[in-house]
């Protein structure tokens, strides 16, 4: 299916599947800090990964997408899957250790200034002023949020600010190299190998070092394995490829700047976080600044 239909529309189902998406990968943020109360990060995170990646091979399978990796590309992708799925996997639970679920969405859309600022020595693409001023706004409400409640509170929270931004450079290091070494596999396939390599190592960790008692889950803590496998993992992987079928670029790219804001939003519903001006002034300095550096 073209990106863009001959009036020049966009596709109305590729914007209900970048919705989806959206929404989604929201209201995990949420749903895994509600989980860190009953599990532990790298147990819950790894695990349901691997459990995704094996659904997200099956549904390729029935889609008559081949699984098979060509040899000379099993490095790059170990390598990009233990940055782009590991890195982001690994970090994000452990910040969610110390951090809101808001919080760390915020910090989580920091990922396009790192592909800026990474593509300039490994690709040599250069900054434009616009996308500098741009990323400079991006990186001011990230700033906003981490010094809003004080130093006393900033220096409190800071390993999970560290974890947040390193799973966010993790992703846009993986990124950066998946376009200098791209990898030339069908898409659900790639997904699933992917999210496979990137949480086995993980949840092998969990399992030895913080030893996980499936008898202390509770149904919500149930419930939120398997959102976190059937949803996150496998339903907006799905949408997410078939919106990048139907939709320009630029426009799923910039798409994907509601999650933080869904995740806010859910928190403060669901979990009672704060939703004061702090969290509005850094998630519209923050997102503006990405999105127009994603135009620029």
């Amino acid at each position: 299916m073209p990106p863009i239909d001959r009036a020049g529309r966009l596709s109305p189902l590729g914007l209900v599947l970048l919705a989806i998406t959206s929404v989604g990968w929201g209201l995990n943020f949420p749903i895994m800090k509600n989980l860190l109360t009953e599990w532990p990060p790298l147990s819950s995170r790894g695990l349901c990964g691997i459990a995704g990646a094996a659904a997200l091979a099956l549904f390729a399978l029935a889609r008559r997408q081949k699984l098979s990796v060509p040899r000379p590309m099993w490095l790059r992708l170990l390598l990009v899957s233990m940055l782009t799925i590991g890195g982001w996997v690994a970090f994000m639970g452990l910040a969610l250790l110390w951090l809101n679920a808001s919080e760390a969405a915020v910090l989580g859309i920091s990922i396009p200034v790192w592909v800026a600022f990474l593509a300039w020595p490994i690709l040599g693409e250069r900054l434009s002023p616009l996308r500098a001023v741009a990323l400079t706004v991006a990186l001011a409400g990230i700033a906003v949020l981490i010094g809003g409640n004080g130093l006393e509170a900033s220096v409190e929270k800071l390993p999970g600010i560290a974890c947040a931004l390193a799973g966010a450079a993790c992703v846009g290091l993986g990124t950066v190299l998946t376009k200098h070494f791209p990898l030339a596999m069908p898409p659900l396939s790639l997904a699933a190998w992917q999210i496979g390599l990137g949480c086995l190592p993980i949840a092998i960790v969990g399992l030895a070092v913080e030893q996980p008692q499936l008898a202390a889950l509770s149904a919500i803590g149930w419930a939120s394995l398997l959102y976190m496998t059937l949803i996150q993992f496998c339903l907006c992987y799905v949408c997410w490829f078939a919106a990048l079928e139907r939709l320009p670029a630029a426009t799923a790219s910039i798409g994907t700047l509601l999650v933080p804001v869904i995740g806010v939003l859910a928190a403060a519903a669901m979990l009672r976080e704060p939703l004061g001006l702090r969290e509005i002034a850094a998630l519209v300095f923050t997102l503006g600044g990405v999105a127009v550096a994603l135009r620029a």
